[in-house]
């Protein structure tokens, strides 16, 4: 299948058109308007600092489904020492900074990419968790949220379990919420190791168009989860 290359238009061709390792389309821009209409479509940048934009929508789709969310034994006798303190959106632009920066030499994170997030962030699409040890922030994670699903960006940790403590406090909140799932678009071991699963692609659309029925929660979340 050929790579789609976007105009100025408002649009994304159907993600089935995908090419087999996920790429879908080429070009277009950054702007709030098309990465919003891109993630209710399953649909995600994803490229390297001197390429063009990529789109991607890969099959399978990598999901952690809240309910299946995994905390090992040394993970739960961690938690209870209680070493972190975990805020919501307090420091959206330092975690994907610090996101950015740990990957230094091999990151999509490019300055482009961090501008059009923190313009998402504070028009109340896109989330930070933050982990703070003695007032440091020693780990995170952020993504966007649309209806009830969370698509999950990119973590950071320079303290043991510090973006574990992070996904598992964002996951416990979002079933506060009755979110569903946090996509997390591709492979990883890690996550697979705390309940993440591949699904195909039409089923991960099912769920997406599902999920365009439920309420947004807009705006900074420390007011939904304080």
């Amino acid at each position: 299948m050929r790579i789609f290359q976007l105009t100025n238009k408002m649009v994304f061709p159907h993600p089935s058109l995908a090419n087999e390792d996920g790429i879908l389309a080429i070009g277009g821009d950054l702007s709030v308007e098309r990465l919003l209409l891109a993630y209710a479509n399953g649909i995600f940048p994803w490229y390297s600092k001197g390429q063009p934009i990529l789109w991607w929508s890969p099959d399978p789709r990598f999901v952690l489904f809240l309910k299946d969310i995994k905390i090992s034994k040394s993970m739960r006798k961690f938690l209870k020492k209680n070493l972190y303190k975990i805020t919501f959106d307090t420091s959206f632009e330092k975690v994907i900074f610090m996101c950015a920066n740990l990957r230094a030499d091999n990151t999509w994170i490019t300055p482009e990419m961090m501008e059009s997030y923190i313009m998402l962030h504070k028009l109340g699409f896109a989330h930070s968790v933050e982990v703070w040890h003695e007032n440091s922030l020693v780990g995170g994670l952020y993504g966007v949220s649309l209806g009830n699903c969370f698509f999950g960006e990119s973590m950071f940790s320079t303290m043991d379990n510090a973006s574990k403590t992070a996904l598992i406090f964002l996951s416990e909140k979002l079933m506060e919420k009755d979110f569903l799932l946090i996509d997390c678009q591709v492979y990883s071991k890690h996550l697979e190791s705390m309940g993440a699963v591949n699904i195909p692609r039409n089923e991960f659309l099912k769920y997406l168009e599902i999920s365009s029925g439920k309420k947004t929660l807009i705006g900074n979340w420390n007011s939904y989860f304080s």
